[in-house]
């Protein structure tokens, strides 16, 4: 009689809800959760809590993983490529070059994929689910902006290039001349425009530069030397020379964000023609190609928008979008509210939605700054509130999911 032996190949180490984790997967967790801690320099805690410890996590992330596939979280390749792409654009890679140094270290291309999927599952869930259990008052905002934190967030941030010609203190007065004659030369290249770093870059010699890119910075943040000079700069603008005990300097905006923000804006009104069953695609465009004819002829365009539009929300203010700024709306229509004379009426034009027609009422440039402080406060504030509400989401689900640990 020949016998045989059964081998153990894996087993369930935990039921949660209608899934189950299996010990090759607790297993390959540990691996990577031991080798992260290990990179970071830290002390690997006792077995039994590391692994009671990750195998909580894969239980958290198998019941918000089945809740997204109830609701229909997908991630399309296209999104899983463009984060491909902006995870090698922070490590200062190409694609194939972020791919190449992931086989180097002898991970899995595919493998880091699908776990970037799961991630980016997981981050849809949490932010659908936690996000509407955050609200941010108009009180709370007020409040906030009247701190000093708040004063501090909201104050417009410069990206300032610094290059100084060293001077010693005691230079005789014509090598000082010499100095600010070489640096006025420079300027007056850049002012004709000659790239700032590469001019600053090519003085050489006796007449070299030091200093560099000194990052964001709030103008609380900027050295006292520039603090009143940043702010009258406007972008790409280069500083007249600034004299100090060290020597000459010059700074050059590079970018600013914060302060002031004007936005182009564009109040406008439209009539959609939605193509159904019972009309097709043809007869959707004829009927907006009648409807612009019958403007005009001096029908009002408020009332046809009332009886034909099929943007609900619209429609029954005479098809009234207000006031839109770019991003709001989707590109075919906002190239042509934007190539529309005010008081036009557009050409019937066909975006995803179906078949518009446009008039362009009035334009203008309005001061967002207010606005802008006052989200960007509440994007603080939300932030700040996130983790506390994720916590207190996660601990709630774990407690309604059926759990069976084996």
């Amino acid at each position: 009689m020949a016998s045989a032996a059964t081998e153990m190949l894996d087993q369930v180490v935990a039921i949660v809800d209608d899934d189950v984790i299996m010990a090759s997967e607790l297993r390959d967790r540990l691996a990577t959760v031991s080798e992260s801690i290990r990179s970071r320099g830290m002390e690997i805690p006792p077995e039994d809590e590391l692994i009671r410890e990750t195998l909580d996590r894969l239980i958290l992330e198998s019941i918000q993983l089945q809740m997204g596939q109830r609701v229909g979280v997908r991630i399309s390749d296209a999104q899983l490529d463009a984060a491909v792409q902006r995870i090698a654009a922070q490590n200062r890679m190409s694609v194939d070059q972020f791919i190449a140094r992931l086989e180097q270290e002898g991970q899995s291309y595919a493998a880091m994929r699908e776990n970037l999927r799961r991630e980016m599952v997981l981050q849809r869930v949490q932010a659908g689910n936690v996000s509407q259990r955050i609200q941010i008052t108009n009180q709370e905002i007020d409040n906030f902006l009247a701190t000093e934190e708040g004063q501090a967030l909201t104050q417009p941030e410069y990206r300032i290039v610094h290059a100084l010609l060293a001077l010693s203190p005691d230079a005789a007065e014509s090598e000082v001349a010499a100095a600010e004659a070489h640096v006025e030369k420079l300027l007056q290249r850049i002012r004709n425009g000659a790239s700032f770093d590469e001019i600053i870059a090519s003085s050489e010699g006796e007449y070299a530069f030091t200093g560099g890119d000194l990052g964001w910075r709030r103008q609380g943040d900027l050295p006292s030397l520039f603090a009143d000079v940043a702010p009258t700069l406007a972008e790409g603008q280069t500083s007249d020379p600034i004299r100090s005990p060290s020597g000459i300097h010059l700074i050059n905006m590079n970018a600013k964000r914060g302060g002031e923000q004007f936005v182009d804006q564009t109040k406008v009104r439209h009539i959609l023609i939605q193509p159904s069953e019972i009309m097709t695609d043809d007869q959707a465009e004829a009927l907006a190609t009648e409807l612009k004819q019958r403007i005009e002829n001096g029908e009002d365009f408020a009332e046809l928008a009332r009886e034909y539009s099929e943007d609900i929300g619209s429609a029954q203010e005479g098809g009234d979008l207000g006031w839109t700024q770019s991003g709001q709306m989707v590109p075919e229509f906002e190239a042509v509210m934007n190539s529309t004379e005010a008081g036009e009426v557009s050409e019937p034009l066909r975006s995803q939605f179906g078949w518009h027609i446009l008039e362009v009422i009035d334009r203008r440039n309005q001061d967002m700054t207010e606005q802008a402080m006052r989200n960007k406060a509440a994007e603080y504030l939300h932030q700040r509130k996130y983790q506390e509400e994720l916590d207190a989401w996660l601990r709630k689900i774990r407690d309604e999911a059926f759990v069976d640990i084996k």
